[in-house]
């Protein structure tokens, strides 16, 4: 029995959960979330050390990425698997890495069903998923047996791994999900036609590993509460399903929200935080095992909300504890300020694992590269200047100094945070203040000089060891007739609020600058408002009350545009085609509900009083605006790199060195690898 006395910040998060056969000594589960190291034997090391740091840093439960119980369930080719002996014994490196920081870990059991991106897979009838190119392969009934059979197999390995338990996941949209829907199951045998048999493949998976595991091990069922497609369960369903799974035998439920397919948003930086778990309160006067709620649980005042109204036993996290592995210890310890907050960006996380990538994170470029990224004390300590406190900079410059070097960093303007002062600006990207507010705090820790307002001259950087040169972009000049008028004007004019656009606005450069600007022109509202959760809701029209409707789908009500806009570029291709392969939807989903006019293959004509002439197809345009924003690009700031000459010791970092997009991940990851490399 764990006993200790109550936490006065946190005292919910804090409160340990006695499961029966083990307590667990905190409220925080890191939740699954696949990286790429489960797929590879020879990456196992590194898994090892991924998980052991975050066991290290406080946490009391973790789960796995996904393992499928047979290469049928394989969510790529070769993907992770356990089905045989051989493979449990390597998984012991993993838990006993763990084990060894005092944590518990569960393996998750995932059978992709149409999901699988492969040519095997199979589901339980044969209805192609609209995210994946393969049509899979109905079930027989005795396939069915050999699929109960691999999830009990797959969790006795586990436990023979020395997992303390498995998670099943059952949500997502993923194989058990395809059966419990009717959308996906159009079966007429006993497992397939009313909500019971619809069930009855997963609550018989969970009975059968129950019994092959024994009831000291830690059973967790992903429960999808809430599908977010046409087709998808009734509340009363998802009731049912869940006493089903208690009376199986499942230690945990866990929230599962939205399928893969969904049009709804669920974990983006543009959803209000906790949005999700007033659906997991809901479940819970209907079941006795502890609960667990998901999506968009950041900060421990967050979490410590959630459990405080009653909405969960538990929550879970996934994504910020791959942005700070000592999330729960700095919790703790009463030091939210010194949590590197993950920002839901998705850009180094899910995005690297949809194009078959390792994960890593944005604003940590160490998760997943423990092994390698080592911020190891320096042998000999030298004075560095950092120029630019954008994130690059501050990345290189607090790596630097916590490495023990003497860092002084300057910045021409009276705050830190460079670019990340304009993106904080944009309607749902709010959660930057948290990346400035933890780069604040690193500055201060790790006891670099700031030296804010400081136009730096080349002889300034006399005597320092070394340079680097984080003096970031500027914008590129616009080219086309007109391009003097006082209708054009620059982003960061409009960004910055020294310019306040009139009613029609025509943004040139549909790129992610582009469609930034084009979502602050349309909706100037914030995540943080109070009436964040329902407006949104309405936005995208999410019924978390399921009122007469299945999915918790109703027709969505968006807010009128605050401006008429139009988002131009001169490449033929679908605008906003680069975006973020999981995040780029959203903004061009948001864009066409707000009914921006986004046309690629514009030539732009030019300029004058009457507004923005084009070219489209062949065809001329006049477009009656009030001003003409010019997103059309950066070109890296290096005059100070030229007054420098051809210095040894100066080094470029983030948009000084390559100017794309203002690319956030690949400068902070650049100023770390630097600093970590001095």
């Amino acid at each position: 029995m764990i006993t200790e006395t109550p936490n006065p910040h946190y005292p919910r998060l804090f409160t340990p959960l006695d499961l029966g056969f083990c307590t667990l000594p905190n409220r925080v589960l890191m939740g699954s979330m696949h990286t790429g190291l489960e797929d590879r034997a020879a990456d196992f090391p590194k898994l090892a050390a991924y998980f052991a740091e975050r066991a290290a840093g406080g946490v009391g439960l973790i789960v796995t990425g996904g393992f499928a119980p047979n290469i049928t369930g394989w969510l790529k080719p070769m993907g992770g698997t356990l089905r045989w002996g051989w493979q449990a014994r390597r998984h012991r490196q993993v838990t006993r890495a763990v084990h060894e920081h005092g944590a518990r870990i569960c393996l998750q059991i995932l059978h992709s069903g149409r999901y699988g991106y492969h040519p095997l897979q199979v589901a339980p009838s044969r209805i192609k998923a609209p995210i994946n190119p393969f049509t899979p392969r109905a079930l027989s009934a005795s396939g069915v047996e050999r699929q109960i059979r691999a999830f009990a197999n797959t969790a006795r390995l586990a436990r023979d791994g020395g997992y303390d338990g498995v998670e099943v996941m059952g949500s997502e949209g993923y194989l058990l999900n395809q059966f419990t829907a009717p959308r996906t199951n159009k079966r007429s045998d006993a497992f397939g036609g009313d909500a019971a048999r619809r069930m009855r493949f997963a609550v018989e998976i969970v009975r059968r590993i129950r019994e092959a595991c024994g009831p000291d091990f830690i059973l967790i069922y992903r429960l999808s509460m809430i599908d977010l497609v046409d087709g998808g369960l009734s509340w009363d369903e998802v009731v049912a399903q869940a006493k089903a799974i208690e009376a199986a035998g499942a230690t945990l439920i866990n929230t599962g929200i939205g399928w893969h397919e969904a049009r709804v948003p669920t974990i983006a930086t543009s959803v209000p935080r906790a949005a999700f778990t007033g659906i997991t309160a809901r479940l819970r006067p209907h079941v006795t095992v502890p609960l667990i709620a998901t999506n968009r649980i950041n900060m421990p005042d967050v979490a410590e909300q959630v459990l405080a109204r009653g909405d969960a036993d538990m929550v879970s996290m996934a994504r910020p504890l791959l942005a700070d592995p000592a999330w729960v210890s700095k919790a703790r310890d009463a030091k939210p300020a010194a949590i590197n907050t993950c920002i839901a960006c998705n850009q180094a996380c899910l995005d690297h694992v949809f194009a078959n990538r390792r994960a890593s994170c944005l604003v940590n470029p160490r998760a997943c590269a423990e092994t390698e990224l080592r911020y190891t004390p320096a042998l000999r300590p030298k004075r560095v200047a950092v120029v630019g406190a954008g994130p690059a900079g501050l990345a290189c410059a607090t790596v630097a100094a916590e490495r023990g070097h003497r860092v002084t960093l300057f910045d021409s303007a009276d705050e830190i945070g460079g670019q990340f002062n304009v993106a904080k600006r944009i309607p749902g990207k709010e959660e930057f203040n948290e990346t400035l507010r933890y780069f604040g705090n690193r500055v201060e820790e790790t006891g670099v000089e700031l030296r804010l307002g400081t136009h730096v001259h080349a002889s300034d950087l006399d005597g320092f060891d070394e340079v680097v040169l984080a003096t970031g972009v500027v914008p590129r000049a616009a080219t086309f007739p007109g391009a003097a008028h006082p209708k054009v004007v620059g982003y960061l004019d409009v960004l910055s609020g020294r310019t306040v656009p009139g009613r029609r606005v025509a943004i040139i450069g549909a790129g992610g600058i582009g469609f930034d600007v084009a979502e602050y022109l349309v909706d100037s509202s914030h995540t943080d408002a109070p009436d964040a959760l329902p407006r949104w809701q309405r936005e995208w029209g999410v019924d978390l009350q399921y009122t007469d409707t299945r999915g918790g789908l109703v027709r969505p009500r968006p807010a009128p545009a605050a401006r008429e806009v139009w988002l131009l570029q001169r490449s033929p291709e679908r605008p906003g085609a680069r975006l973020g392969k999981t995040t780029g939807w959203i903004h061009r989903a948001t864009l066409k509900a707000k009914g921006v006019h986004m046309l690629g293959g514009v030539e732009y004509l030019g300029v004058d009083d009457a507004g923005l002439h084009i070219r489209v197809a062949g065809e001329t345009h006049a477009l009656g605006v009030d001003h003409v924003v010019v997103c059309a690009g950066q070109e890296p700031n290096r005059t100070l790199a030229g007054l420098l000459g051809g210095r040894k010791n100066v080094h470029l970092i983030g948009g000084a060195d390559v100017a794309a997009e203002l690319d956030a991940k690949r400068a902070i990851a650049q100023g770390s690898r630097l600093a970590a490399e001095l």
